[in-house]
């Protein structure tokens, strides 16, 4: 699948991958930071933003996306910055394809499984009956008793797409039906990528733990962790100033 894209800058090629109920204009203040000295290339991972709906969301295949687009943007090998799915999608493409990946930032994810509570949010999100006159302040008032984190509500709600034909940019029921994948990791048995590999955590936030240390050393033995302090699970919105300096350092 070849994936939308926006691209800035110029320079060695950096690959921007979001989060679930994202898109890669989310990684804005990243690629305005990056962009004076690398080619930035914002994607929109499959079943999200403007990129194609398609059923099928394991690590593997999105990455095998990602693959594809860039070998179609003569892009490759470049460097990754993943924040959370993003991340996990990033992390599996240097494992089976690390002659493509010259480093990689992980931002607020391990190579674990996860339990977030995703299928609540897409129940919720799918029950919300849209019509022409439906507001995003409409969805944002549905989501009220499943998402209690107001900026989170917000966020999700860029995903609808008010007018007379209303609709979700995000794949819904696609997302739905991988949301075990989604929120897993796969087997790679031993595989490694032995390139540079920055963790960077939020301080608030619980998704990197010393616990998961191990997992992260038994794929990327060269990996090397970071913490923001004062910044939860979306630390690129949250510290957007600290968070953009630990990338420029480690991508330069």
């Amino acid at each position: 699948m070849i994936l939308h894209a926006e691209q800035a800058g110029a320079g060695p090629p950096v690959v921007l991958l979001h989060g679930l109920f994202g898109q890669g204009r989310n990684l804005g203040v990243v690629a305005r930071a990056l962009a004076p000295s690398h080619r930035v290339i914002s994607l929109d991972l499959r079943n999200h933003g403007a990129s194609p709906h398609a059923a099928g969301m394991d690590y593997r295949v999105m990455a095998a996306d990602v693959m594809d687009t860039l070998a179609a943007l003569d892009a490759l090998p470049a460097a990754f910055l993943g924040h959370s799915m993003g991340g996990k999608t990033a992390m599996a493409l240097a494992l089976t394809q690390p002659g493509a990946v010259s480093r990689l930032l992980v931002a607020d994810i391990a190579p674990v499984a996860y339990a977030h509570g995703n299928a609540a949010i897409l129940a919720a999100l799918r029950g919300i009956a849209v019509r022409p006159e439906t507001t995003r302040a409409e969805v944002i008032a549905a989501l009220a008793a499943v998402v209690p984190d107001a900026p989170v509500r917000a966020f999700l709600a860029q995903n609808f797409v008010p007018g007379p034909a209303p609709r979700w940019r995000i794949g819904l029921a696609e997302i739905a039906g991988a949301i075990g994948d989604l929120e897993g990791w796969p087997d790679f048995a031993s595989a490694r990528y032995r390139g540079p590999v920055l963790f960077v955590a939020g301080g608030l936030s619980a998704y990197v733990r010393p616990d998961d240390y191990p997992a992260m050393r038994a794929h990327f033995p060269a990996f090397d962790v970071q913490v923001i302090a004062g910044a939860g699970h979306w630390l690129h919105a949250e510290q957007p100033l600290a968070f953009t300096a630990a990338a420029s350092r480690f991508l330069n």
